[in-house]
């Protein structure tokens, strides 16, 4: 009945008819047809990280000799076994950012604004700003590549981006070698860090990961959440200034533990075997808790052969 009516309307009507048939049907998605692109959740703004993973390492801060739950290997452990805390405190030292393998690792950036090309007004970068110590990053978004291996190492390393099913992956690499943990865990110069940031709402989830052939035998995974803070503030407070605090200490004293110290005041404090604060890519694993076990009957039966010991008479 409809084909009928449409042949009474006059010729010119009828070509329009048909040419709006045909323009609607065009429209129609095909069966084949390539998705649509992933709407990027923009990562600009004012932030505050939610510490829920590790906050005793955050505030107050790790012990001395914990080093739970890192992979790091002998040669990292001995490195952070010698690590003074108060090396920090030297004039050179005192206004030094926290490296961003720290800062990526749980602190989180506290704002982050874009660079756009001033006449296409397209993304170049994105500015990152930390808090504690204006722990400040470039993270490049123009398809530039990463520089020589024999290019200039920094505390925020070097820094490109690109989004991936809706997340920003940020890899950065060239690094100045420095602390994963501010009890002196460190990972070293030829690192690479890998983060996403993925947003959803007034929520922003962080997943970040290094890789050190130097100083970890698997890479190191942590995660941490920011949260939205339009009322942020990032002044004068969040600087470093220079002051003397080492008193009397001569020029050029370089604190450090002599090599060989083992910290055990945590073990000792946390009533667990000094071998299991001693970190390694098995503490990362919820199987470590047999391991715990027997580190504690090993114990036990040392202490019992050295009273025993003590208690033999002394031969004459």
């Amino acid at each position: 009945m409809w084909i009928l009516r449409v042949a009474r309307i006059p010729g010119a009507l009828t070509i329009l008819l048909l040419l709006g048939l045909a323009v609607s049907v065009a429209h129609l998605p095909a069966q084949n047809a390539p998705p649509a692109p992933v709407t990027r959740n923009d990562i600009a703004g004012d932030w505050v990280v939610v510490t829920h993973e590790d906050q005793p390492n955050y505030a107050p801060g790790p012990e001395l000799g914990d080093y739970a739950g890192l992979p790091i290997n002998a040669a990292d452990r001995q490195k952070a076994e010698a690590w003074d805390a108060t090396i920090l405190s030297q004039p050179e030292r005192q206004t030094q950012a926290h490296p961003v393998q720290y800062i990526g690792n749980n602190r989180g950036p506290q704002r982050i604004l874009k660079i756009l090309d001033p006449v296409t007004q397209q993304l170049v970068a994105y500015t990152l700003a930390g808090s504690f110590g204006r722990a400040d990053r470039v993270v490049w978004m123009d398809g530039r590549p990463h520089p020589s291996d024999y290019s200039e190492h920094t505390w925020d390393g070097f820094s490109t981006g690109r989004w991936e099913d809706g997340a920003l992956v940020i890899t950065t690499t060239h690094m100045k070698q420095g602390v994963i943990r501010r009890n002196g865990a460190a990972v070293s110069p030829y690192e690479i860090m890998v983060e996403h940031f993925f947003r959803h709402g007034l929520f922003m989830a962080v997943t970040m990961w290094i890789n050190d052939p130097i100083f970890l035998d698997e890479p190191m995974t942590r995660n941490y959440t920011l949260q939205w803070n339009p009322n942020g503030f990032l002044g004068e407070g969040n600087v470093f200034q220079s002051v003397d605090e080492l008193g009397d200490k001569p020029l050029g004293w370089v604190p450090h533990w002599p090599l060989g110290t083992h910290q055990t005041e945590f073990a000792e404090h946390a009533n667990i075997p000094f071998k299991a604060t001693q970190g390694g890519r098995d503490t990362l694993y919820p199987e470590y808790v047999l391991k715990i076990e027997e580190f504690r009957k090993e114990e036990a039966a040392e202490k019992a052969a050295k009273a025993a010991a003590a208690a033999r008479p002394a031969r004459r």
